[in-house]
């Protein structure tokens, strides 16, 4: 009996990609084996920050990343420090996620042993005052291995504050004399974290650079979407803030590249034989990559409206993934490597047209007695904006391996459920033996891989098989993997996993300006129509499923949205 065949063994471990436990395994992506291997040898990044100086902390010596012995905890160097600059710091991202993630990561001893964070905002403010603030949203929610408290106290006292206006010299010049008092004779390292609107960021980037980069360390900024509008407006972006840095230096963050099942993409791909042949259009009817959340935009209603959903949600965070998902494979795990491949899946992307978008706008319901507003309900929001709140669209890769395979997207607030997934539906059995036992509808019998990326972090894969008896009926069952229940550990939040890269030097997952390009290249044209003609989007009743027109739109290409079988998958 040929039951075995099936058990293609979907390891845990070849499906992990949780945050290395220590140092060696961060390493492998920066060196050649013969560098980890060969004893007394010594690999080093050659990256230099924007005076020349090598940045410090990529190096291998010995089975030592700089200090750091493999089984984790921070860098040992006596002669290095890194401050970090929280720039916005009374904002609520920098409050919910930067500085929590800051906080885990020295928790977790991944911080260098000399650190110092800083936050820079407008708003007058004591260190005494930043600490209680950020104090009010950090938690030890990871391993219990040390009094949370104490671990806490420690952090706070090595957070400070300086006031200053985010165009003001002066005020960066006044952090500037900080900073080096507290480096104390150390080689200084900077990273500045711009958690403030994209229309300063030019402001910032020029009075930091000109008067509070390392003077002899490397100095790096993480620059926070949107990046622009549209090509153009990317485009200006982009060559305003190389006037004052290098592209090494700016550090694009999209937080959905470090979430884990994002990371875990190309280890499934990558090193399991069984999905190497799959991947390409001789065996994969579609691909779908679906984000939803279950409320609306909840005062943001301003902000959300300058943007939409198609620039908030799908030219990035989906687009990153898609370019993830269908890169060939790279030379190496090394970041310019991973970036070439996926610029070119981009550059080979057919430019989106009118006719392969959707798009709509939640609208005001009731249900349970419960009211919930429509967006133009949301004071914020301009009267009569048309702006998407919900959009659909199929996209096409041009090139051998993809030919023909829709990639469909379909992002929106207000829906029924927060999901975010990718969905891999495979052809039909050719010649089925069994397509009379599966009913009328084949579809329903054919394969699907799915990456759950939130909430609740899992990989299954549809199979079909008998169900037990003397009769022959078959059914559809999930090959699954649930994180929760295999890994005890909680998973790392994606900005401790960025934040620890950007430290590092690590530049793998964060956006390059040529593949910012091409990502803006695909949507510009569709968005330009989609304002030029103030198309009216389709209103669908908040907390439902969404536009009808989605369903047409994948009908048109014999898809049926995975999220909504009638199966029962997750």
């Amino acid at each position: 009996m040929a039951t075995t065949g099936l058990l293609f063994h979907l390891h845990p471990t070849a499906f992990s990609s949780a945050r290395p436990q220590n140092a060696t395994s961060r390493l492998h992506s920066h060196c050649p084996p013969q560098g980890i291997h060969a004893a007394g040898r010594r690999c080093l990044l050659r990256a230099k920050s924007s005076n020349g100086h090598p940045q410090i902390g990529a190096s291998f010596s010995d089975g030592v990343l700089d200090g750091k012995v493999p089984g984790g905890g921070p860098p040992e160097q006596e002669g290095n420090t890194v401050s970090i600059t929280v720039v916005g710091a009374s904002g609520d991202l920098a409050k919910k996620k930067i500085f929590p993630a800051l906080f885990a990561l020295f928790y977790e001893d991944w911080l260098p042993k000399h650190f110092t964070v800083f936050g820079y905002a407008r708003s007058k403010m004591s260190d005494e005052e930043l600490r209680n603030m950020i104090s009010m949203t950090l938690t030890c929610r990871i391993d219990q291995r040390e009094n949370c408290s104490d671990k806490m106290e420690q952090f706070l006292q090595r957070c400070f504050y300086q006031s200053g206006h985010y165009n003001s010299e002066e005020g960066f010049s006044e952090l500037d004399r900080k900073l080096t008092e507290k480096e104390a004779g150390k080689l200084p390292n900077r990273l500045f974290y711009l958690s403030i609107p994209p229309n300063i960021f030019v402001d910032v980037v020029r009075s930091a650079s000109r008067t509070a980069s390392s003077p002899s360390g490397w100095t790096r900024f993480i620059v926070e979407k949107p990046f622009g509008r549209d090509y153009e407006s990317s485009g200006e972006l982009t060559r305003s803030l190389k006037m004052y840095l290098a592209e090494e230096q700016i550090f694009r963050i999209d937080h959905y590249l470090g979430k884990e099942l994002v990371e875990n993409l190309s280890v499934l791909r990558f090193s399991n034989l069984v999905f190497q042949p799959l991947w390409s259009r001789d065996y994969i009817r579609n691909v779908q990559l679906i984000f939803s959340e279950d409320f609306g935009t909840e005062g943001r209603g301003g902000y959300f409206d300058n943007y939409g959903i198609i620039r908030d949600i799908m030219q990035n965070h989906l687009l990153q993934i898609l370019a993830l998902f269908a890169m060939e494979t790279p030379v190496s795990l090394a970041a310019e490597d991973i970036r070439n491949e996926k610029v070119k899946v981009l550059r080979s992307m057919r430019r989106l047209k009118l006719e392969d978008v959707v798009v709509g706008q939640y609208k005001g319901h009731t249900r349970g007695g419960k009211s919930f507003p429509a967006y133009v309900d949301d004071p914020t929001v301009p009267s009569g904006s048309v702006t998407p709140t919900f959009a659909a669209a199929a996209l096409f890769i041009d090139n051998a391996r993809w030919d023909g395979v829709p990639f469909l997207m379909k992002a929106g607030k207000a829906l029924h459920t927060r999901r975010a997934e990718i969905r891999v539906q495979f052809r039909r059995v050719p010649g089925n033996l069994y397509r009379g036992n599966v009913g009328t509808d084949l579809d329903m019998a054919t394969n699907e891989l799915v990456l759950r990326v939130q909430p609740d972090e899992a990989i299954y894969l549809k199979i079909n098989n008998k169900v037990p008896g003397l009769g022959m009926r078959l059914d559809s069952s999930n090959l699954n993997l649930f994180y929760s229940e295999r890994y005890q550990r909680e998973i790392p939040d994606a900005y401790e996993r960025l934040l620890l890269d950007a430290i590092e030097g690590e530049r793998r997952l964060f956006i390059r300006s040529d593949e910012l390009d091409a990502a803006w290249a695909i949507f510009t044209p569709v968005l330009k129509e989609l304002e030029d003609k103030r198309v009216a989007p389709e209103l669908y009743p908040y907390g439902s499923r969404g536009p009808v027109g989605a369903h047409y739109l994948a009908a048109n290409y014999n898809v049926r949205w995975g999220d909504i079988s009638s199966d029962g998958s997750f």
